[in-house]
């Protein structure tokens, strides 16, 4: 007799390996599901940092006076780090509640504090042009820009040039990260896995940067 029926006065009964309030929607019907509720990119590339990821990037990484987080969204960088004591700006081009919204962080021609740390936007070339404009910001100020980017972003055939002409001082892969909206989104759909690094900018640096290891796990 298969262990998967049994009979039971001539009625053959299938045990289902679910209850019936756990049982899971056909592939089909998921697929669908998937494809309707999430879109391929969050609007306004909204994807906050978790805050593990801050306390590790503050546990190798300080900074001598207050700090702009250009793309605050919510606040998941902006609130770890004032909780860290630094003194924070924080604005962004979207109203999100929180920090000053309205602020085209590309068209600013002036720092508003010494120092940058940010998750750009990453779609249509946006982290590459959040760089480049984060690094003349702090020539103003002499300070550090810190940014948390997509760790394929290093090898990537576009950005290669940018990456030599503007060699960071320290790069930090960090495991166990996961930037998704699960507030307006639900549970990050597996196809959404990204690596992240922390890439950190200082002014008097030269010559090849140095690379270390994070793990977002140790600060949870």
């Amino acid at each position: 007799m298969s262990a998967a029926n049994a009979i039971i006065i001539g009625t053959s009964v299938r045990h289902n390996r679910f209850p019936q309030a756990e049982r899971r929607p056909p592939a089909d019907t998921a697929r669908l599901q998937a494809r309707t509720s999430i879109p391929r990119r969050i609007p306004h590339e909204f994807y906050p940092t978790p805050p593990e990821a801050v306390r590790a990037l503050l546990s190798i990484e300080s900074f001598d006076g207050p700090i702009w987080e250009p793309a605050c969204g919510e606040g998941a960088i902006a609130t770890e780090l004032t909780a860290a004591g630094y003194s924070v700006v924080s604005t962004d081009l979207y109203d999100y509640g929180f920090g000053l919204a309205g602020i085209d962080f590309l068209a600013q021609a002036t720092q508003r504090a010494r120092h940058i740390v940010t998750n750009p936007p990453y779609g249509h070339g946006l982290a590459d042009d959040f760089i480049v404009k984060a690094l003349k910001l702090t020539r103003q100020t002499g300070g550090k820009v810190a940014f948390l980017l997509n760790l394929a972003s290093l090898c990537h055939p576009s950005h290669t040039a940018l990456w030599k002409r503007n060699p960071p001082a320290r790069i930090y892969s960090i495991d166990g990260v996961m930037c998704w909206p699960t507030q307006g989104y639900g549970p990050a759909p597996k196809v959404s896995t990204q690596r992240y690094c922390w890439v950190v900018w200082t002014p008097e640096h030269q010559g090849a940067p140095h690379f270390g290891w994070l793990s977002a796990g140790d600060f949870r």
